[in-house]
């Protein structure tokens, strides 16, 4: 179901009869889909509630399911339901290769590609925020020094107990596998580009599977270490900084070797209305409402110069924070939109033995 958010004043207006239903400014919406929950609230306060307070568009908000098809049906049709899209990285580059999405003109947003951090700013897609796979474990559980890299992750006689990885897909687990065998951060997609790199994270994966208890939905990795069922679990870094933030767990990030990804939004190719998007997009990319979006979500900037804005409270808990991003890298999409299914069958193969 969509929420239509109005500016204060002007539902006032409305209901009063002040402003005629054929206004241009009552008739002026923009639709934005993305995901829902929490994420969907902080850009809600960040970005939805200001835009319309400083432009007095409308704007409807959507969720949607992350499939493709969704907005190719639009585009064929030319019956445009929603003006942006924040979509995941495997989606922006498969929507622009394919032709479905906008080629985004940086020169109306304000802003330069350069401006982004590496990746953040796609040829169809504008970075919204950085998230991060990590690992944390339970300081109850783990006292004194800790683990400290994905080669203590795999260290079971050094750090006993069971651990916890995502099951779904191979992205992920087989380049932190490849950490844990000593391969330098910078080579890892060089690795695994090679039929002896894959060989090499399915090997490595070999030795820690015994001691894993699979989660399959975010929610599940903090929980698995709330109830002491592992004592370290690979996570979304929103998942455990809530755990910690909300919930008082006490639980330990490691950033060293996270493995960052973006989200984007997306313009479906050949809308009418694309300036309107172009007016929304523009607007999210000003330094203080970019980086307002990681006061509500752990989230972090991908406008260079957004850093900072960012609450320097909130920002060491961010992926995207300097000290985070030197120890960490971005996941290769292109390398993932090559060899996905491939790599995804070879996995299923793997978990079933």
């Amino acid at each position: 179901m969509r929420k239509l958010l109005l500016p204060s004043a002007l539902a006032v207006l409305l209901a009063a009869g002040a402003i005629g239903g054929t206004s241009a400014l009552a008739q002026t919406k923009v639709s934005i889909a993305s995901w829902g929950g929490a994420y969907s609230e902080a850009q809600r306060k960040a970005y939805y509630e200001p835009f319309i307070k400083d432009s007095g568009v409308q704007v409807l908000e959507d969720e949607w399911t992350g499939e493709l098809s969704q907005i190719r049906a639009q585009v064929e049709t030319k019956n445009y339901k929603w003006h942006v899209v924040d979509v995941e990285t495997n989606t922006v580059i498969a929507g622009c290769d394919e032709g479905v999405l906008e080629r985004i003109d940086y020169a109306k947003l304000g802003v330069k590609k350069e401006d982004f951090l590496p990746g953040a700013a796609q040829d169809c897609g504008v970075g919204v925020m950085g998230w991060a796979t990590v690992f944390g474990y339970d300081m109850d559980q783990i006292k004194g020094e800790g683990p400290k890299n994905w080669a203590d992750f795999w260290d079971v006689k050094k750090f006993p107990g069971k651990r916890s990885m995502y099951k779904q897909s191979p992205p992920g687990n087989l380049e932190f596998a490849l950490l844990a065998d000593g391969v330098p951060i910078a080579d890892i997609y060089k690795v695994l580009k090679t039929k002896e790199g894959v060989d090499r994270a399915f090997k490595k994966m070999d030795q820690i599977k015994p001691h894993v208890i699979w989660w399959e939905a975010g929610a599940q990795a903090p929980q698995l270490l709330a109830d002491k069922e592992v004592v370290m679990t690979t996570a979304w870094n929103g998942r455990l900084y809530a755990a910690v933030k909300n919930e008082k767990k006490n639980f330990k990030i490691v950033w060293d070797g996270q493995m960052v990804d973006y989200e984007y939004w997306t313009i479906p190719k050949g809308h009418p209305e694309k300036e309107l998007a172009y007016k929304f997009l523009a607007f999210t990319v000003r330094p203080d409402r970019h980086a307002d979006l990681s006061n509500y979500i752990s989230y972090g900037p991908v406008l260079k110069a957004a850093v900072s804005d960012v609450d320097p409270q909130v920002l060491p808990h961010l992926p995207t924070a300097p000290e985070n991003v030197k120890v960490g890298f971005w996941v290769d999409s292109r390398f993932w939109a090559d060899n996905r299914e491939a790599l995804t069958e070879r996995w299923s193969a793997w978990l079933a033995k």
